[in-house]
């Protein structure tokens, strides 16, 4: 049988059935998934210490050749692991305090290459903090001064998976088809694919890896981007939008009415919005601004053009508590208008939602503002021009799609006060056009952030007492519900019994995750009316409660959270004029550097920023990264110029050969069906 790239793995030489299925826990199924199956580190063996030269007080890396092994009990009863290693310049000993079990795979004989530092114990001895056997015996070739580290499994070491590639790479290469032309190539900088490969599992210096990974790294975020591309593409070809047209009539009026100045990032945003919305194409816009910068103003702007050309427009949000807030809002933004928002949530009585749904069906009222509600089969709009939804991630992509539904193709405007990366943006949301509102309105509170101890305690409770004796409130967060789920961590409920005994002058509440919808609205509500003082949650208030008069965030065990969960939760301070503080409490030291550096920065989006350098691009993108598909080889910390060139390049592919149906492209065609849970359903039709 000829050997392709789509060739079941079992048919190689030293795989068979069994072998086969532990492959298969790896991903790795066919010969072309071994040849992508890459290192993930390389051990640098060209910097290797001849042995006799190790120093005491040195961190060294050696090879050499077992020459004896035996296990030896201490005094306190330890046992240790020894082995003697010898190379050209003569001989060392390794040992494994703790760790006998090591008899049963180090042997006399093998090739050791050991890392780690040198001490003084009845004479040198090299203690590893990690070992890899380079060979078995003197017949079994040495692999080289670069040593490849592939992700391995239970039954299938990193050792054999390496001998496996070895053993086969100069028969899988030649089957490697470069999809780029030699001229896409050298316009984006790339190498070609077999090379890229090639140096991959067999790099001559370890820093050769690193352009071979970056060929990869494009044709991931390449093959990714053309499916945002094609996903845009028929988004705004399903179906004409509605053009509107630039009345002055409502939007003017607003303008000349709000009691403060627009910023420019507000009035930047207004210009895109109004830009899509006066076009012939469907808008599908995602506004994406810190907390406090003013979204549901330019939002606002959307909505009355809406209006003003005779549309409704709704908008909808995750919570009952945001939903009402934002009725309040545009009910006094809209006051001097004669306008008034009609509300739809689901806490209303039958009658009063019979009679909403009765007037939004008859198109009195042009601004709906609800929750799900809003999606009920129940709810009839009449004419609906424009759906905003807040909080956009909060909801299914169906619970988005089934507002949208309500109207003949209405332009839709996401919100999200969750700052993400430029980097990650493109990739999660490379269907929608993506405005940043970065600037903050002038008159808004600044927050002071403070770190500190558990030796602060009593300070903080003072300073707490205080500001709820000037009748402001505070909120105290915790990273767990009940102890049951952490002992070593200070818990929710048993601190709210706590801290209702400390200040037993004042009223706490308490929220969290578990606790029925109606009874946390509830408790928000109260917090909201100042007749809770303090209020102690988890981070689910993180979004969706504005409390002008609440100045005080205290954050116990502030190392359990993300640096942008902190920043979320720190967002619900400072709404007010007054003073705000955010209090981070951690007794971790080594959590210390990456606080104090979240208390010296403000900005949501380097803080995001940071977030993804320090918990990678999985934890923050969950299921949607990559429409699907995990990102093997890109790096969002270090690959947006990579991002963006790709971006580029999909965007004109798709602008040119929207179904990539011309011979040249075919290639990425095939890829993106068979990769992609979203290829066939993109790629099916012309």
């Amino acid at each position: 049988m000829k050997l392709q790239l789509n060739s079941p793995v079992k048919f190689l030489k030293g795989v068979g059935p069994k072998r086969a299925e532990t492959l298969g826990r790896l991903g790795i199924r066919t010969v072309g998934d071994l040849l992508y199956h890459v290192p993930h580190r390389y051990l640098d063996a060209t910097t290797i210490m001849p042995l006799a030269r190790a120093v005491v007080g040195q961190e060294v890396t050696c090879v050499g050749r077992v020459v004896t092994t035996g296990v030896l009990p201490t005094r306190r009863g330890l046992r240790v692991f020894r082995a003697v290693l010898k190379d050209q310049s003569g001989l060392l000993e390794c040992a494994w305090p703790g760790r006998p079990f090591l008899e049963r795979q180090i042997k006399k004989g093998q090739l050791l290459l050991v890392t780690g530092p040198v001490r003084y114990y009845h004479g040198r001895q090299l203690i590893p903090r990690e070992f890899v056997i380079l060979a078995e015996d003197e017949s079994e070739d040495n692999p080289g001064l670069v040593l490849p580290i592939y992700p391995a499994t239970e039954g299938l070491t990193h050792r054999q998976i390496r001998a496996l590639v070895h053993d086969h790479l100069a028969a899988l290469l030649p089957l490697v088809v470069d999809p780029h032309p030699p001229a896409f190539r050298a316009a984006h900088g790339l190498m070609p694919l077999g090379r890229a490969l090639e140096l991959l599992h067999r790099p001559p210096q370890v820093a050769d890896a690193e352009p071979a990974r970056q060929r990869l790294a494009f044709d991931e975020l390449f093959d990714q981007q053309l499916v945002q591309a094609r996903a845009r593409h028929l988004a705004k070809r399903a179906r004409a939008g509605i053009r509107f047209t630039v009345r002055h009539d409502l939007t003017t009026r607003l303008k000349e009415g709000l009691p403060f100045e627009l910023t420019g990032d507000q009035r930047q945003a207004i210009r895109e919005i109004t830009d899509d919305m006066t076009a012939p194409l469907k808008m599908h816009r995602l506004l994406m601004g810190d907390v406090g910068t003013g979204k549901t103003v330019v939002a606002l702007f959307a909505i009355l053009l809406a209006a003003e050309n005779e549309y409704q427009a709704a908008i909808m949000a995750p919570t009952e508590l945001l939903a009402e807030q934002h009725g309040v809002t545009l009910t006094r933004l809209l006051e001097p208008l004669g306008i008034h928002p009609e509300l739809l949530l689901g806490r209303m009585t039958a009658a009063e939602k019979a009679a909403a749904r009765e007037r939004i069906a008859g198109g009195g009222p042009r601004i709906v503002v609800g929750t799900h509600a809003l999606i009920q089969e129940s709810v009839k709009f009449q004419r609906l021009g424009l759906a905003v939804i807040d909080e956009q991630h909060r909801f299914g992509v169906e619970q988005r799609a089934a507002l949208v539904e309500k109207g003949d193709a209405p332009d839709v405007l996401l919100l999200t006060a969750t700052p993400i990366p430029r980097s990650l943006a493109l990739t999660l949301y490379g269907d929608l056009d993506v405005t940043q509102i970065r600037e903050r309105p002038p008159g808004r509170g600044e927050v002071k952030t403070a770190l500190r101890d558990d030796g602060a305690r009593q300070k903080i409770y003072q300073f707490i007492r205080s500001e709820c004796a000037a009748g402001r409130q505070a909120y105290v967060i915790y990273p767990v519900i009940d102890e049951s789920e952490r002992a070593d961590l200070k818990a929710a409920t048993t601190m709210a019994q706590t801290l209702a005994t400390v200040f037993a002058e004042l009223r706490v509440g308490l929220v969290h995750g578990r606790m029925k919808a109606e009874e946390r609205d509830a408790t928000m509500r109260a917090f909201r009316d100042n007749t809770v003082n303090i209020l102690v949650a988890t981070s689910v208030i993180e979004v969706g409660i504005d409390v002008a008069n609440a100045t005080v965030m205290l954050i116990e065990h502030a190392e359990r959270f993300g640096l942008a969960q902190l920043h979320q939760l720190r967002g619900r301070v400072g709404r007010g004029s007054a003073q705000s503080h955010c209090i981070l409490l951690s007794d971790v030291s080594d959590a210390w550097p990456r606080l104090q550096a979240f208390c010296v920065t403000t900005d949501g989006f380097k803080i995001a920023e940071l977030d993804l350098q320090e918990r990678g691009m999985g934890e923050l993108a969950g299921a949607r990264q990559s429409g699907g598909l995990a990102l093997r080889y890109a790096n969002f910390a270090t690959d947006l110029p990579l991002l963006e060139s790709a971006r580029q390049a999909a965007a004109q592919m798709i602008a040119a050969d929207p179904a990539l149906e011309r011979r040249e492209h075919a290639a990425y065609r095939e890829r993106i069906v068979a990769r992609y849970e979203r290829g066939f359903e993109l790629f099916r039709v012309g």
